[in-house]
């Protein structure tokens, strides 16, 4: 069933403080998350992100360019009511990260990459003192347990909004690696994002680009870069 069209039934938008973080305010009264929750985040920087969103928005609502204010809705609706269950989800990510599955050794996108994804993958085993299993092919190997219980820990010293962010990250990605990467301050996200479709990359060298699956990957980075803006604002601190 196709959704209604909701039109613009709202003049000012502000935000405002309040005990526990920050709230924007449409014509003065405070709006809520999809769930009913009151939908307040934790930095005025992200409150004003997502005003700007509300601002934004032509005659007629737009969900599409709701793109934070989903996230913020996210956190509150699905990650602070079940934070191990969240957990536990993102976790799962570990056990199957697309960076530890790669082409038999005999094959060139082997060597692709070793060189892409093998440096990302060092670098977070040092990070977070793991170490990953590498597969070659596409059969399942486990992880070993001690990598995932310290990945658990590493996801449980985050935040319900950065975890909302991350969320989406690793989901674009099919990667926890990339996703805990990108959250990193002076991260590379571009870079990140090449990694993240090492695959997809090698293939359209190989047959060519086509334009409407390029247009899918385009609108799916921007995306990546917007999850990692929205975490990097739920973490700005007032001064």
């Amino acid at each position: 069933m196709a959704q209604q069209a909701v039109k613009r039934f709202y003049q000012a938008v502000s935000v405002a403080a309040i005990a526990d973080g920050w709230q924007v305010l449409l014509d003065g009264r405070a709006i809520k998350s999809v769930a009913g929750a009151a939908q307040i985040v934790p930095s005025e920087a992200l409150a004003q992100a997502l005003a700007a969103e509300w601002s934004g928005q032509p005659a007629v609502i737009d969900p599409a360019r709701f793109v934070l204010r989903d996230m913020a809705d996210a956190a509150i609706d699905l990650i602070a009511r079940d934070r191990a269950a969240a957990i536990a989800a993102l976790t799962a990510y570990a056990e199957t990260d697309t960076l530890c599955y790669r082409a038999d050794p005999d094959e060139p996108l082997y060597k692709r990459q070793i060189a892409v994804w093998e440096p990302l993958l060092t670098a977070a085993e040092a990070r977070h003192a793991v170490q990953f299993t590498r597969i070659s092919g596409i059969i399942h190997r486990p992880q070993p347990a001690a990598t995932l219980a310290a990945m658990h820990r590493t996801l449980g010293e985050l935040g319900d909004f950065p975890l909302a962010g991350l969320r989406v990250l690793a989901n674009l990605a099919g990667s926890l690696v990339i996703g805990l990467a990108a959250l990193e301050p002076g991260a590379d996200i571009a870079a990140l994002w090449l990694a993240a479709n090492a695959e997809e990359e090698w293939q359209a060298e190989l047959w060519g680009r086509e334009p409407e699956a390029e247009e899918r990957r385009a609108a799916r980075g921007a995306l990546f870069a917007d999850a990692v803006r929205f975490a990097a604002l739920a973490s700005c601190k007032t001064t």
